[in-house]
């Protein structure tokens, strides 16, 4: 366990916490488990059968690529994801922002 935190970089008393569901890991705590896992993110919540925080359960080709894609920080893969759906449309209605209200 202690060698393990070491790799996520994260304290042992933290790990523990966040094992026993005493904590929900950040973002950040999140990539450092991934990547001592040598896994992605994505891939820690598909295993746990849940989605991401602030994703759908969609799916295509592209997206479960992006979200396979174990290069990616988790939020690379949000910014890819939110682009890829603002080109496809796949993201529901957008808010206009207000300099675009204005013209």
């Amino acid at each position: 366990m202690r060698q393990f935190a070491q790799l996520a970089g994260i304290s042992n008393p933290y790990l523990s916490q966040i094992e026993r569901g005493l904590r929900a890991p950040s973002e950040q705590v999140l990539d450092g488990i991934a990547n001592a896992l040598k896994v992605s993110a994505d891939t820690l919540y598909e295993r746990a059968g849940v989605s991401p925080p602030g994703e759908e359960a969609k799916s295509s080709a592209v997206i479960d690529a992006i979200r396979a894609d174990a290069k990616l920080t988790a939020r690379q893969r949000g910014a890819m994801l939110e682009v890829y759906e603002a080109f496809t449309g796949d993201g529901g209605p957008r808010k206009r922002s207000a300099t675009s209200k204005s013209r």
